[in-house]
């Protein structure tokens, strides 16, 4: 397929520039040029679908917790660095309409929340961005994730979000009608990009943030790379 997306996007809103999965690294990486952004949305415990990558609140936040076990009222009241918050899904969707930046969602489930947080995030992904150019990507390692969102928002693209790429890629992309096979950049092989490519998937890559590496990656066949540099890997990097 043709990859009608931005071809840089930054990871978790501002890459390390930022504090991950907030509102201010997304506006962040908007302020830098990013056409593209990728964040992690789960399940609070009251099912309020937030962005947050860990199933705890220990690395990011001031608190302690478990985020299946908290409510959002409670996750709220959370610090993240000096003056951002938790962030509800709802917003940092409305906040990239406002900033017309298109978000690659990573739907991050607690385990044991596969299948609901899937259920949740894709209806509220398709509302969000209801009428844009550019729909949002809903990608996930998470299978049952993905065959949730296919259900509930099947007009959404789907990207199956993978480290080592498996033998069974193929059937899993078609299965969960993907779009896109998103992995781990140490994991393409020039053979196996030419494979992707011929069976009618784009490819996007995660955390690529050595530009060498990136121009490697891009002459490969890459069609997207996710950075944490933005300094280094900017949205026009050639």
């Amino acid at each position: 397929m043709s990859w009608p997306y931005p071809k840089i996007v930054a990871h978790r809103g501002g890459g390390a520039l930022a504090p991950e999965n907030t509102l201010g690294a997304i506006r962040l990486g908007a302020s830098m040029g990013f056409k593209g952004v990728e964040f992690d949305v789960m399940l609070a415990g009251d099912g309020t679908p937030v962005l947050i990558h860990d199933e705890t609140v220990e690395r990011t936040t001031d608190g302690r917790g478990a985020v299946p076990e908290m409510s959002y009222a409670e996750l709220s009241l959370l610090r993240i660095g000096k003056n951002e918050r938790i962030p509800k899904f709802a917003d940092a969707g409305r906040l990239c309409r406002e900033l017309g930046i298109w978000a690659n969602v990573e739907i991050k489930p607690a385990e044991g929340h596969e299948r609901a947080t899937g259920l949740a995030v894709a209806p509220l992904a398709r509302a969000l961005w209801r009428g844009a150019a550019l729909p949002p990507v809903l990608s996930s390692f998470a299978v049952a994730a993905l065959e949730a969102a296919l259900e509930a928002a099947p007009e959404l693209p789907r990207g199956y979000l993978v480290d080592k790429v498996p033998a069974d890629w193929r059937q899993t992309m078609q299965r969960l009608g993907c779009v896109a096979l998103h992995c781990n950049y140490q994991s393409l092989t020039a053979d196996l990009a030419r494979e992707i490519h011929a069976a009618g998937y784009a490819i996007l890559l995660w955390t690529v943030n050595d530009p060498a590496e990136a121009r490697r990656m891009r002459a490969m066949g890459a069609d997207c790379l996710v950075t944490d540099a933005l300094d280094l890997i900017g949205p026009d990097f050639r």
